[in-house]
């Protein structure tokens, strides 16, 4: 189930955007709406670029749009967001742009109006930070990586 209050979100069509579809959601239960190239490229192979959305987004201050990968591409082709997820803050006014990368193994055409991403619009939570001399004891204490276990396949 979505907010039941839709966040409006300012957004500007740049002359390459002309005539392409804004960002929508495809499902009702969709939590990302699909973002579609404002041009046509190929990846190829290990090379990541940033694409064209030709939009350009005031973000309500306390928000951000995250970036993230489409699941088919990632999975069918190799490309995904380099940055996963890539964060757009809210006082950015320039063009929103998707680096994407090519993990495949052949070139990747992308045309003009093709979905590349996923953006999701979510609440910002700022941090202030509390300097101590000591801080509190967990059970994983200053376990880092693969601490609390791994894959059964390499007993770990």
């Amino acid at each position: 189930m979505h907010s039941p209050v839709d966040v409006p979100v300012m957004v500007k069509v740049l002359p390459h955007g002309e005539g392409l579809d804004l960002p929508g959601y495809a499902t009702d239960g969709a939590a990302g709406m699909d973002v579609v190239s404002a041009q046509d490229l190929t990846l190829a192979p290990a090379e990541r670029q940033a694409v064209a959305t030709g939009l350009a987004i005031a973000i309500p201050t306390g928000y951000e749009i995250q970036v993230r990968p489409r699941s088919g591409l990632a999975l069918k082709h190799g490309v995904t967001v380099a940055n996963a997820p890539g964060t757009i803050d809210s006082d950015y006014r320039g063009e929103l742009k998707v680096i994407l990368v090519n993990l495949g193994l052949e070139p990747f055409v992308i045309r003009r109006g093709d979905r590349v991403a996923q953006l999701v619009l979510a609440p910002v939570t700022r941090a202030s930070w509390l300097t101590v001399d000591e801080l509190d004891e967990t059970a994983r204490g200053e376990g880092g990586f693969g601490s609390t276990g791994g894959l059964a396949a390499l007993g770990s």
